[in-house]
């Protein structure tokens, strides 16, 4: 039984020169994304400069993170979700229906945003959990379902119009002290829209979640070695269906934050979420084979992400080409270092 706790920990506890894999690849995350910030602010003028720069980053990908958190712990489990953008775009089309031309109320839309999420978590984690289906092809097949639902539901994008919708839109929380003053002399107070507060707060949940509880645990132990899983009694397909669940629901949520944030419906709605939040995911520390990942560090992984869009529009090269080569570059470098890192765990084992 002691053998097997070893080989169970392995994923989430393996230590290199006395520090875990998972936190060794938190801190690579957070010095990357500090070092680009803070040579951002040297080399690239005062925009960087001005806390209402990065609270923006948060403002603008709220979806984008709720959506990675729920990706980085299907990743944990040893899977991948790649519906949660064609989620997230059903989601947006089925509120601006609801609330526009059937004159309906945001707890609703809600609701609605989180049943649709739960439908796609019930029939994604059964197939993948239950009937082994590979996750890859069941979210696959998922993405496309998911986008054509939203254009058989409406074709054409459109403004949501509705009053109490647009009000909650524009609401902002003032955050003292950091705001700047504009190019006219005026001073412009700092802020947060209510997405950003809703990331963040889902962020601290799963975080606790997956440090503190049994089920967070579990994910680490089925992502690290089902074997070894299945022998302390932990119940690998309810693991990975909870997994999916909490992905699909977190890809309904992270669409109405993306709805709030955009204020429209269209059947081209986050397209490239998914791929984004896998690339967040990864550059955040969770690896593609499982068992290693951290919440915070899928958080700065979304941060670094939009940082790099940030600093290659700020330098002139606002052409789509050079955003992905950037992006592209940076996923290859932290892939290899994630390569580098289970070389050196299998050498220690």
């Amino acid at each position: 039984m002691l053998s097997s706790k070893k080989t169970l920990a392995v994923g989430k506890r393996s230590k290199i020169g006395g520090i875990t894999d998972t936190n060794l690849l938190l801190t690579i995350t957070i010095v990357v994304f500090f070092v680009m910030y803070i040579g951002a602010m040297i080399f690239q003028g005062q925009g960087f400069l001005k806390a209402q720069t990065f609270l923006n980053i948060l403002n603008s990908d709220a979806a984008l993170i709720i959506a990675s958190c729920g990706m980085s712990v299907v990743m944990i489990t040893g899977g991948i979700d790649i519906s949660v953008g064609g989620v997230a775009a059903l989601v947006s089309m089925c509120c601006a229906v609801y609330l526009d031309y059937h004159g309906g109320n945001i707890f609703v839309a809600i609701l609605i945003a989180l049943g649709i999420g739960l439908a796609f978590g019930l029939v994604q984690g059964f197939l993948v959990a239950y009937l082994d289906i590979q996750p890859f092809i069941v979210s696959l097949a998922g993405m496309f379902f998911a986008r054509g639902m939203t254009t058989i539901v409406h074709t054409d994008p459109f403004n949501v119009q509705n009053k109490t919708f647009v009000n909650l839109k524009d609401t902002h929380i003032v955050i003292p002290g950091l705001g700047s003053v504009n190019r006219v002399g005026n001073y412009v107070d700092a802020y947060v829209e209510i997405g950003a507060i809703v990331a963040l707060l889902v962020v601290a949940l799963l975080f606790c979640l997956l440090r503190w509880s049994k089920t967070g645990r579990g994910f680490y132990a089925v992502g690290g070695n089902h074997q070894s899983a299945l022998m302390l009694g932990i119940n690998v397909k309810r693991t990975k269906f909870v997994a999916h669940m909490i992905c699909s629901l977190l890809a309904g949520l992270g669409g109405f934050i993306y709805f709030l944030h955009i204020g429209s419906g269209s059947p081209l709605h986050a397209t490239g979420m998914e791929m984004n939040a896998i690339a967040s995911s990864i550059i955040g520390g969770t690896m593609l084979t499982g068992g290693v990942g951290n919440i915070i560090g899928t958080l700065f992984g979304v941060l670094s992400l939009s940082t790099i869009q940030n600093i290659v529009t700020t330098a002139g090269l606002g052409e789509a080409w050079w955003t992905g080569i950037t992006i592209a570059s940076m996923l290859c470098l932290f892939l290899i270092i994630q390569s580098i890192v289970m070389l050196v765990r299998k050498k220690k084992a």
